[in-house]
């Protein structure tokens, strides 16, 4: 299972799961955020480890980077693109 698709996976877990909904969300105030996030990932069926959520949202960005205007420095900024975490945690919030 990839990081797509474990997170679709909670995601679609967490809407019929009010507990597990507040759960993962209350997990943005904690003290290590993603740490937390990926062990109640983990313990629901979905495998996550911080470093493949975060080398995930840095692959899609650069891919992205690279697909405009060659590539180069000329290309368009793109903010927010890479942190699939916060990414995850602003759509659950609108379920």
């Amino acid at each position: 299972m990839d990081v797509w698709e474990a997170l679709e996976g909670l995601k679609n877990k967490a809407k019929n799961d009010a507990d597990l909904k507040r759960r993962l969300l209350e997990t943005a105030n904690g003290k290590n955020p993603l740490s937390t996030f990926c062990r109640i990932s983990t313990e629901e069926g979905f495998p996550l480890y911080e470093m493949d959520l975060i080398a995930s949202g840095e692959d899609s960005y650069a891919s992205m980077k690279r697909s405009t205007n060659g590539g180069g420095e000329n290309s368009p900024m793109l903010e927010g693109q890479d942190d699939y975490y916060e990414l995850f945690l602003m759509e659950l919030a609108r379920l």
